[in-house]
């Protein structure tokens, strides 16, 4: 096991991984982060160098000291060997797992000696982008999200409502690109925020506000800006969620499978929340 901190090499690797997309997409957009300032501080573990068969990315010990903090102790995980995928999963210090924490990737059950939840990747390999809405109140415009709208973010996130949900929000709006709507005075009525691996993240339009297109002109518009970045653009969206869901087929109309695995020292769970998207690449 390597840790990979030279930045000509993870340079290098970056190029490797954005020629196997989309079977790298997770760990090629965290290693894109990392590249760019690695503001979410992970890191990256490969089996060997230059030539590697796994590459498991981390947060660093220093940022992933709270045990039940699954939202900063994630994982991505792309492996082209299931051996070399295992060897490295179960190697000393690679995961911590006296920690709660989730890996998505490529796994398979026999990779983890667990049964991953399996996700759908929409892909398309060129843009197929939806129209703004047909009427926009001239009292509204577009804007970034800001850290005071943390709170908002938090109460109507399907995974948020604590301290350590809105922690990692905060963290989201501070260090990767995000859109919204505001209204006349100034609050948000409708945003998306991105993921530290390059996704489109947490996103949501106020009940009274609905029925106008804004979420679709939303994901749009932070999709080419991720794209623009040199990310593609992919996500994820609640499985009870079928607008989403509807909205996410509509524009990301090609899809594969990846996986998420979820692990808590005292009992191991899979939470089948999420389905996956991603535009050109």
């Amino acid at each position: 096991m390597l840790i990979l901190s030279c930045s000509s090499k993870l340079q290098l690797l970056e190029g490797t991984l954005r020629k196997r997309l989309p079977d790298t997409l997770l760990v090629y957009g965290t290693v894109m982060t990392i590249n760019r300032g690695n503001p979410a501080a992970q890191e990256v573990l490969v089996d060997s160098w230059p030539e590697f068969k796994v590459i498991l990315t981390r947060p660093r010990r220093e940022v992933a000291s709270d045990d039940s903090d699954l939202f900063t102790n994630t994982y991505t995980v792309y492996y082209r060997d299931l051996g070399a995928s295992r060897a490295l999963l179960a190697s000393a210090g690679a995961v911590n797992w006296g920690q709660s924490f989730r890996i998505f990737g490529n796994l398979c059950p026999k990779a983890s000696g667990r049964a991953p939840q399996q996700l759908n990747i929409y892909v398309l390999s060129g843009p197929n982008l939806g129209s703004h809405p047909t009427m926009l109140d001239p009292a509204m415009r577009l804007s970034s999200l800001d850290v005071s709208h943390a709170d908002l973010l938090n109460e109507t996130w399907s995974f948020g409502g604590n301290e350590k949900s809105r922690k990692y929000l905060a963290t989201l709006i501070r260090h990767f690109p995000s859109i919204c709507l505001l209204d006349s005075a100034g609050h948000p009525v409708s945003w998306i925020a991105s993921y530290p691996f390059g996704a489109l993240g947490p996103g949501y339009t106020l009940h009274q506000h609905r029925r106008h297109g804004y979420m679709g002109m939303l994901n749009n518009l932070l999709a080419k800006r991720l794209h623009a970045l040199g990310y593609p653009s992919y996500g994820y969206v609640d499985v009870e969620n079928y607008p989403m869901q509807r909205l996410a087929m509509q524009q990301f109309p090609i899809f594969q499978p990846t996986f998420e695995m979820k692990f808590s020292p005292k009992r191991f769970c899979l939470f089948p929340e999420n389905v996956g998207f991603v535009s050109k690449y």
